[in-house]
């Protein structure tokens, strides 16, 4: 399940939607502005974003605040040492390993509707939990995939540190109604008062 750009944006959130909830939470922290802004800073606005992410999570309870920033920032750091072409902080990969290791999985097989489906089972037994575990895991998976790993952006807007996947060569922005708008008018407005 997806959701959308206009979904995100309705809940109060400027960037989302992208096809990796990880994409997502690195994109809660705004880097550019002095000092950085955190859209999930307190434990309500963060329980907030996790409810709009649930339906592409595990069933669970949301993550508390400390464990949801602390995933972000190993996050942020692994892909942007992706762009960058640094090597990311060792602690990074130990925060991100640390977190899928506390939930494993096993495949289920389960029968509706006379097919047989595979059901992803999230062992949250040992602590752990599963929506950290899954965002992490899915920050795993596109970081060991050369392929999708080439459409990780950063958007163009130099005033914008968001992050996203690029489905099309021909995405630059974040988002098409705020850094792209912003871009273009910014475009037109030197065009028009080059002479002044």
């Amino acid at each position: 399940m997806s959701i959308s750009l206009a979904d995100v944006q309705a809940a109060g959130f400027p960037m989302g939607g992208e096809p990796l909830v990880a994409l997502d939470l690195v994109d809660t922290k705004m880097l550019v502005t002095d000092p950085p802004q955190d859209l999930i800073a307190d434990p309500a606005t963060a329980e907030a974003w996790w409810h709009l992410q649930s339906a592409r999570l595990p069933d669970g309870p949301p993550p508390d605040l400390a464990a949801t920033q602390r995933l972000r920032t190993a996050i942020r750091d692994l892909f942007d040492a992706h762009l960058e072409g640094r090597s990311a902080r060792a602690g990074s990969l130990d925060d991100v390993n640390a977190v899928v290791a506390a939930v494993p999985t096993s495949l289920r097989l389960t029968r509706a509707d006379g097919a047989y489906r595979e059901e992803v089972r999230w062992h949250t037994e040992g602590g752990g939990n599963a929506s950290l575990a899954a965002t992490a895991r899915g920050a795993i998976e596109l970081l060991a995939d050369e392929r999708r790993l080439a459409k990780l952006r950063r958007c163009a807007n130099p005033n914008c540190s968001m992050l996203f996947l690029a489905e099309t060569a021909r995405r630059q922005w974040c988002t098409p109604n705020i850094c792209g708008n912003r871009t273009r008018v910014a475009r037109h407005y030197a065009r028009t008062h080059q002479h002044d």
